[in-house]
């Protein structure tokens, strides 16, 4: 049985599934980061991009949203001939003209919100398709009398000219609670309807609740046994939400008022820099080495300290990687790793092989909600994939780039910065002829420094100066300042300042 943990504080909400005793997805939202995907807004149309079919709107956010052509629907505010495909976004929409669209990716970097007009309000066993009129079923239910029993019973219960997508947790719903949840959807699209006509945009329609409600709609089902709440407030509003919307789950509600952390009470510290750890090591011996970059996440299966068993080489192989393709999957449930996912695993000779490891990973994966797709491991071991990214990721939530390196990672080693030091002596020479050089390091320098001193000394012999060394603490290990000093002693110039990782 599982638990939906979810701890609460006015600038914070951190909320973890646990299942089998472990934590497998852990998500935090923050008032002032709060994420956008799922809001509607009323856009204004600013630009029309017809190169690539596609539009930019003012949502009044920092940086206006994109909508492709492919995310374009007929809406109450957008008609155009069913028979005309495929069709340019041009003909069909005018700059300045005010439609209703929904997030569905977040900012990221430079690049604005993503949009679309197929707007969707989602509960916890169905999703209402406003513009739509057919009725879907998830995939993920097997069973072909289920899916025809639950579609049957959505097709009675749904207004005429209304569309639906019956969910996986609709499995375990009676018709009372699909009935009340479709109800509570209509009910909801009419407030949305009314109030996109009292505003002019740019303005939000509606605002997708915050993180524990959506963890509930979301994620609960008969296996979480309890949903623990840390604040007593919270845990109020939380079962008045329930008992109006799902009263099938309210005895699971439980409040915690212990003074401990709820996470560490239930057995999870909760470490950021354990948690995003770039090595992660395996029960075997064998670890995994995960790199976010730009435009992918890269990660890499090393056998470790794992020599095997006396086993042959393939049979060695085989087992570092299938335990690899467990805890990949793991990873990135818990760390919400979305977009591109490129893996190296140790290269495998036999396709069988090959096959059970790319079998692993995904039965691995069947629990988790957000959309894979997958490519053959390669000869080289490599396989490719992607994970549907709606959400910052944990490193997106708990990292910012390092303002010292941008986001390198590494900085100038000792004796890089020494020898930028000596090319900028040799750059003034003439001009240090009978005068003290004060060269101000930071302390950790001063030992490379004082290894290779003789090439400071040729110099000083060279253009017949002093030159000085100070160490200052306050100094970042690449910095350094010169400050010129005449003979005389009189008139102290500051000279240039070396902050640079270039």
């Amino acid at each position: 049985m599982g638990k939906l943990l979810i701890s609460y504080t006015p600038f914070e909400i951190r909320v973890g599934l646990v299942e089998d005793q472990t934590l497998v997805e852990f998500n935090v939202e923050r008032p002032s980061e709060k994420s956008l995907v799922g809001n509607i807004y009323k856009g204004k149309v600013v630009k029309i991009v017809p190169g690539i079919n596609s539009a930019f709107l003012d949502l009044g956010l920092e940086r206006t949203a994109f909508l492709f052509g492919d995310d374009l629907v007929p809406s109450g505010d957008i008609e155009w001939s069913r028979e005309v495909t495929p069709f340019n976004l041009q003909d069909i929409l005018k700059e300045g003209q005010e439609i209703l669209v929904q997030v569905t990716k977040e900012p990221i970097g430079q690049k604005g919100a993503r949009v679309s007009t197929n707007l969707t309000l989602p509960g916890h066993y169905l999703v209402f398709l406003p513009y739509f009129q057919h009725t879907g079923i998830s995939r993920k239910i097997k069973d072909e009398d289920t899916r025809k029993a639950l579609r049957e019973t959505v097709e009675r219960l749904k207004p005429p000219e209304t569309g639906w997508i019956i969910r996986t947790a609709a499995v375990e719903a009676d018709e009372d609670a699909l009935k009340r949840e479709m109800e509570f959807l209509l009910c909801l699209w009419e407030e949305i309807k009314e109030r996109s006509k009292k505003v002019r945009a740019p303005a939000l329609v509606y605002e997708e609740p915050n993180i524990a409600f959506r963890a509930i709609r979301d994620l609960v089902n008969r296996e979480i046994s309890s949903i623990v709440v840390d604040d007593r407030e919270f845990y109020l509003r939380l079962k008045e939400f329930l008992e109006r919307y799902f009263p099938e789950f309210l005895p699971t509600l439980d409040l915690y008022e212990g003074k401990e952390d709820l996470f560490y009470v239930h057995g999870f510290q909760v470490d950021v820099r354990k948690l995003l750890s770039r090595k992660v090591w395996l029960k075997s011996g064998g670890f995994i080495l995960i790199e976010p970059c730009e435009a992918f996440t890269a990660i890499d299966v090393n056998t470790g300290r794992y020599l095997g068993e006396g086993r042959e080489l393939e049979e060695t192989v085989l087992k570092i990687n299938l335990e690899a393709s467990q805890e990949i999957a793991y990873q990135l449930r818990l760390r919400n790793i979305g977009g591109l996912i490129v893996i190296d695993f140790i290269d495998m000779d036999d396709p069988k092989h090959q096959e059970l490891v790319l079998e692993t990973l995904k039965n691995a994966l069947k629990k988790d909600k957000a959309k894979h797709s997958f490519l053959p491991i390669t000869p080289f071991g490599i396989l490719q994939m992607t994970r549907e990214r709606k959400r910052d990721s944990l490193y997106e939530i708990f990292y910012e780039t390092c303002p010292f390196c941008g986001g390198e990672g590494k900085i100038k080693s000792k004796r890089t910065v020494y020898y930028e030091i000596l090319r900028r002596i040799l750059k003034m020479g003439p001009h240090l002829r009978n005068k003290k050089l004060e060269i101000e390091v930071h302390p950790s320098l001063t030992e490379i420094i004082g290894e290779e001193i003789h090439y400071l000394e040729d110099l000083e012999k060279k253009f017949t100066f002093k030159a000085i060394l100070k160490s200052n603490e306050n100094f970042l290990p690449w910095e350094y300042k010169f400050h010129l000093v005449t003979s005389s002693g009189k008139g102290v110039k500051s000279a240039e300042v070396s902050c640079s990782l270039s």
